[in-house]
């Protein structure tokens, strides 16, 4: 019997969540969907049964839960998510919470698995999922040296604010979600600034990289810049590879390899496009071109779905992993 927990379970990527859930089947018995004191009460209509949704409490955590997926930020997951893990659930957190943290493993299914050295499994930051995934395949067959990063991240990164802003900015309205107008705009500054004049939101794609990819000394930098685009992050990737490549090799690789579809025919203005990757689970890449002023080195544009792949998805193929290696 598995008894499945959605905590977030109202919000943005906890809706999406839900609607993953059904759409790929993810078997269980019992769901318990939790939130906010604020939200709790409310009522979700899911697989043909309404589930009121409970207010998270320390109580709450002790009801023999499974399997628990957290979308409900990273203070709540702080709290909470070691209460789950002492009741013995196995947690699949959204958050940056437990990322970074050296015994908690950071899993994008398509290019590494859960050790289970905790009950904890960390989903990794949505920019950062979607620019693994083709790095794996290149990693795999050349080695890595180097990658920059540049983002360009939809305002659906911010959840219901962020998309509010572009909207109501349109007719005037202040920003809630942001420091400056989004829309007309664009901003140079997600999350706050470091003292290394990074912000949080590059950091964590350099850190998390490495760890995923398991290579702590890799060459990673970022520029992490949010964009008037509803949905969908596109991320520019600079890469410089260990053994020798050409652009058709490196094509061919893509267009071989499930985990990536390869978008690539700028004669016919064929790349891929933001509009085109919202509401699909599939990272797109393509304009892979060879950088001329750097040795071994190639330009890659990726794009996918911030709330599906690079939150809610990857999440439930996290759950969909860890049910096949507990045989469940």
């Amino acid at each position: 019997m598995v008894k499945l927990v959605v905590a977030g379970a109202t919000g943005l990527v906890g809706s999406k969540i839900l609607e993953t859930i059904d759409r790929k089947g993810i078997p269980f018995d019992e769901l318990v969907l939790f939130s906010s004191k604020r939200s709790a009460g409310q009522e979700i209509e899911f697989q043909g049964q309404t589930y009121t949704v409970q207010e998270l409490t320390e109580a709450a955590t002790d009801g023999d839960f499974d399997y628990v997926l957290m979308s409900a930020g990273g203070e709540t997951s702080k709290r909470f998510a070691p209460l789950f893990e002492q009741h013995g659930a196995i947690i699949i957190d959204n958050s940056s919470q437990w990322r970074m943290t050296e015994d908690v493993d950071l899993v994008v299914p398509e290019v590494n698995a859960p050790k289970f050295t905790r009950g904890i499994i960390a989903n990794p930051n949505c920019s950062t999922i979607q620019s693994v995934v083709p790095l794996k395949p290149l990693q795999d067959k050349y080695g890595l040296k180097r990658v920059a990063y540049t983002t360009y991240q939809a305002v659906s990164g911010s959840g219901m604010q962020g998309k509010k802003d572009l909207a109501d900015g349109a007719h005037g309205a202040e920003p809630k979600a942001y420091p400056h107008p989004i829309y007309n705009n664009v901003l140079p500054h997600i999350d706050v600034f470091l003292d290394n004049g990074y912000t949080k939101e590059e950091q964590k794609m350099i850190d998390e990289t490495r760890k995923i990819l398991n290579e702590p000394t890799l060459n990673v930098t970022a520029t992490c810049v949010r964009v008037p685009v509803q949905d969908s992050h596109s991320v520019h990737i600079n890469v410089t590879l260990d053994q020798p490549a050409t652009v058709e090799e490196i094509q061919a690789l893509f267009d071989a390899d499930p985990r990536v579809v390869l978008v690539d025919n700028p004669a016919n203005n064929e790349y891929p496009l933001a509009i085109h990757s919202t509401g699909r689970d599939e990272v797109f890449v393509g304009r892979i071109r060879k950088d001329d002023s750097l040795d071994n080195t190639f330009h890659l544009w990726v794009t996918s779905d911030n709330l599906l792949k690079g939150a809610a998805l990857n999440a439930v193929q996290v759950l969909e992993q860890v049910l096949e290696l507990k045989g469940e």
